[in-house]
């Protein structure tokens, strides 16, 4: 089983170098299964419903979020949608689902959405005892278990890493926009990255406008961000599983400019 998680989308840039890209690597790398964070997909916050449309019309198998889940409206109306995964340690009552066991090839492949607590500024339940509760409930029902832990902290995704090791199939990092160089199949199976970067304007400042950013840390007002402009890289990995003991075989980090 050849997998596929895409960085965060940002803009509606990034979504239109997704459906350059994605048709492209699909056939290269024989993948058979893509997952896509697209909490920033729209503007840069949130996802509407043209965008969500659209990647369903690339086949994107699984759609992962974080803490701007609800920058727009639009999700409302198709959050119950089970190509649509939110963080599953939101709290108790939140519309959506935090998982979901999908089927490829003759598997069955859960993907799990967490959000960290450490610096997200989000009202959240504790992911790693949330992921023990999910580990629980699915047991015995998928082959293959992979998480997107949306988290500001490297420390945090570290942790996380050896609390699941070998106990998931792929555990990789989302929300810092900055691919990390630490990619790695653990001792017991497991394929680990602490961030796969982002999929936005090369010429930016994780994804928005250079001259807005700057200006928000040398005053220290509230400046708006906006999007940058200008070409745009993909950022992603690609994971190999044995098929036969469910261990990862390999992992590589992706960067096309």
């Amino acid at each position: 089983m050849r997998i596929l998680a895409v960085g965060d989308l940002v803009g509606e840039s990034g979504v239109k170098k997704l459906k350059e890209k994605l048709p492209e690597i699909r056939e290269k790398q024989n993948i058979d299964f893509v997952i896509v964070n697209a909490e920033n997909s729209a503007g840069g916050m949130g996802i509407t419903v043209s965008i969500f449309q659209e990647l369903k019309r690339l086949n994107v198998d699984a759609i992962t979020m974080g803490n701007h889940t609800w920058g727009k409206k639009d999700i409302f109306t198709f959050i119950d949608d089970e190509k649509m995964n939110r963080p599953a340690n939101y709290s108790r009552g939140v519309v959506g689902k935090g998982y979901h066991i999908y089927s490829c090839k003759g598997k069955k492949i859960c993907v799990v959405n967490l959000i960290g607590r450490t610096d997200m500024a989000v009202q959240s339940d504790n992911p790693f005892t949330k992921m023990e509760d999910i580990l629980e409930e699915v047991k015995g029902k998928a082959d293959y278990i992979i998480v997107d832990f949306h988290a500001e902290a490297t420390a945090e995704k570290i942790a996380m890493k050896y609390f699941l090791d070998g106990r998931v199939n792929f555990l990789f990092g989302t929300h810092t926009h900055v691919q990390t160089a630490d990619e790695e199949i653990t001792k017991n199976g497991t394929a680990y990255i602490s961030d796969i970067g982002m999929t936005g304007p090369i010429e930016s400042i994780i994804g928005m406008d250079i001259q807005a950013s700057i200006k928000r840390f040398m005053t220290s007002l509230p400046e708006r961000y906006k999007l940058a402009e200008g070409e745009c890289m993909l950022n992603g990995c690609i994971v190999e599983i044995n098929d036969e003991n469910c261990r990862a075989i390999s992992i590589e980090r992706m960067n096309i400019r």
